[in-house]
């Protein structure tokens, strides 16, 4: 019977050229060498190599041996590449679950990075509301979800990212656009934009405004911050959204104005309870991490007097 060992000493005196050479190669002595070559030549019925001086050289029935053996090795090796590269993050599957704030442009810009840097990785991004985020994750649907809190789900386990403030979009132009930072009172008398009371966000937005005795005037309602600010760049009222879609529609027709108090945003990692996370699902959680980090400094630097657009607090 064939021994794998035998094989590999076979390959090794070929691809080196001697037994000297291939006893290096596999970290043996020279007497094991011999002594694998000759049991394999015994098993298989073929003599495998001549002796010439101090050297010995395939025979035809090696060389056309070696072909097949080598077609093996090839495939065993491109397998260990494969699993190393599987390991290490650098290729593999990854589905992506987010909701709708995180599907705009945000989550986007970070995946189209992570693809240049890793060309051999396949992804696909769903979105949907947060709810369905989590069962998409929980049933092992997708890898690793973006949802906003609260989340208390079963069968999940949640990685908290860094808060982010909501803030307020305003038409360009407006008179508003004037101030750097905005509070309830600069709504009153102007129309809104509302989210709808469907939204985690909805309902911190109606306790802020009532703990300042502020009623808005609420022309419109939507489900969706993209859609409020298509409406505010249209002229329909002024809105108060998360920060990720208000920056994608910064300078087409609405202008972005931190919102005080602090309306905090949380969104978390979901992961699935008892389920592996692969190396490619975790880079990216950083990647998302570090981003949200960055747009969170950003953010208290403008509530400090220091917007992008160099207006002073007023």
């Amino acid at each position: 019977m064939l021994n794998p060992r035998q094989i590999e000493a076979f390959r090794a005196v070929i691809v080196t050229g001697g037994v000297t050479a291939a006893s290096r190669a596999l970290h043996i002595t020279q007497p094991a060498v011999t002594r694998l070559i000759h049991d394999l030549q015994y098993a298989l019925g073929l003599r495998l190599f001549e002796r010439r001086g101090t050297r010995l050289v395939p025979t035809n029935e090696a060389l056309s041996l070696y072909r097949e053996v080598e077609r093996q090795f090839v495939g065993l090796e491109r397998i260990e590449s494969a699993a190393k590269n599987l390991r290490e993050g650098r290729s593999g599957r990854l589905r992506i679950a987010a909701l709708p704030t995180f599907n705009v442009g945000f989550l986007q810009r970070i995946v189209g990075i992570f693809l240049k840097e890793k060309p051999e990785i396949e992804l696909s991004i769903y979105g949907s509301i947060s709810s369905q985020v989590v069962e998409w994750v929980a049933s092992g649907f997708c890898d690793i979800g973006f949802a906003q809190g609260p989340l208390d789900f079963p069968n999940i386990d949640v990685e908290w990212l860094p808060l982010v403030q909501s803030v307020a979009v305003i038409p360009a132009g407006h008179r508003l656009a004037a101030k750097a930072v905005l509070g309830p009172r600069d709504f009153v008398d102007e129309p809104f934009v509302s989210l709808e009371q469907s939204t985690q966000t909805r309902y911190r937005i109606d306790a802020i405004f009532a703990s300042a005795g502020v009623t808005r005037l609420t022309r419109v309602e939507t489900p969706l911050s993209m859609i409020a600010c298509s409406l505010v760049a249209a002229g329909a009222g002024l809105s108060i959204v998360d920060p990720f879609t208000a920056a994608e529609y910064d300078g087409r027709g609405i202008v972005v104005r931190p919102f005080t108090p602090a309306l905090k945003y949380d969104i978390g990692v979901v992961w699935a309870t008892g389920r592996l996370r692969s190396a490619l699902a975790l880079e990216l959680a950083d990647k998302v991490r570090t981003a949200i980090a960055e747009l969170a400094r950003a953010a208290d630097a403008g509530v400090a007097g220091l917007p992008p657009s160099g207006l002073p607090v007023s």
